[in-house]
């Protein structure tokens, strides 16, 4: 296979499908195929490049089975365990973000679910939120029923994660207490309030290289606009925590491989960069056009001041949407701004 023909054939409108052999993405070379995919990301992307913050608004006591996770109860760890965050902090750390040029900030809570106690205190603080801030707002908060996600939308939330995880055939290998059409029943919830779905999984849970594939097949089936790739960082006290720690090169074929099968995504760089030299420099050049940044788990030992430098040396922009004058805006925000306006009149 000619990976960079077969680039321009995608920037030219061409689509990879389950119709097509795509066992050649396994074992070719990865400094074409990301050549090719970082082509593609240029061409339908662009230079803009993402940058994303979280904060844990409940940890620990997860019910959910996930071997990857630390904070399930079925794992033995050390993790934090804490009730949902006071207002207060959950804004002052929004607004902390905001000033130092992040695109959008999510409040991230273990458990399958909320407490309807702990939905209407996350409700009022993106009330609160939307009211005095500027920055994008989105949330990872579990299985929610297409009322809820109608409610956090009115609240100025544009955006939710639901992680698919893995492929459809390895999931039940990982977790056993909801299902893959869980899953995807949830992302169908959210996409039809017309909220962006920010989904996307772990590698090196023990998969192998066609369930990779299929994983990125499935998020291309369903429209997903953001993907986040996290690389396992074995955690002791968990099942996988034996788990074998992926070499660079095999992240950098799996964000190529990606921006392959989905060429108008945002490819996101998420958990496991300390894996790969400098934070994972290598993957902006490998089809990666978004990362999540700041002082957690998922970004040990970088910054968002550190991300900003790194990715303004590679010449991207890094200059949120919401910065932008109103004219010149095309996230997600601002279309909401404007349907929300519509419906009111």
């Amino acid at each position: 296979m000619d990976c960079l023909k077969l680039a321009r054939e995608i920037i030219n409108g061409k689509r990879l499908t389950r119709g097509d052999d795509l066992s050649w993405m396994i074992d070719c070379d990865v400094k074409e195929l990301r050549q090719g995919a970082d082509q593609i990301r240029k061409a339908l992307y662009g230079d803009k490049v993402d940058l994303c913050t979280i904060i844990n608004g409940r940890s620990g006591r997860c019910a959910e089975n996930c071997k990857f996770c630390a904070q399930s109860l079925h794992s033995r760890t050390d993790c934090e365990v804490y009730s949902l965050l006071d207002e207060d902090t959950i804004v002052r750390q929004a607004k902390s973000n905001q000033d130092e040029g992040v695109d959008r900030f999510a409040i991230v809570t273990s458990g399958k679910s909320p407490t309807p106690e702990d939905f209407e205190r996350i409700i009022h603080v993106f009330e609160r939120m939307h009211k005095e801030l500027n920055i994008e707002l989105c949330c990872s908060l579990g299985f929610l029923t297409s009322e809820q996600f109608h409610r956090l939308h009115m609240a100025g939330v544009t955006s939710i994660h639901n992680n698919i995880e893995t492929s459809r055939r390895f999931f039940p290998h990982i977790c056993t207490t909801h299902t893959f059409d869980d899953k995807i029943a949830n992302i169908k919830r959210a996409k039809a309030e017309g909220l962006c779905v920010c989904s996307g999984g772990i590698i090196g849970m023990g998969e192998n290289w066609e369930d990779r594939i299929d994983m990125a097949l499935t998020l291309s089936e369903l429209g997903i606009e953001s993907i986040p790739i996290n690389s396992l960082m074995p955690i002791k006290g968990t099942p996988l925590e034996n788990n074998r720690r992926l070499t660079e090169d095999e992240i950098l074929r799996t964000v190529a491989i990606f921006r392959y099968i989905n060429p108008e995504a945002n490819i996101r760089l998420a958990g496991g960069r300390a894996l790969m030299k400098e934070n994972g420099i290598e993957t902006f050049s490998s089809g990666a056009s978004a990362s999540i940044t700041g002082n957690m788990l998922t970004t040990s030992g970088s910054t968002i001041k550190s991300d900003q430098a790194m990715l303004k040396g590679l010449g991207r922009d890094v200059t949120p949407d919401w910065m932008l004058p109103v004219a010149e805006r095309a996230d997600t925000a601002y279309r909401w701004d404007m349907q929300h306006a519509a419906s009111q009149e």
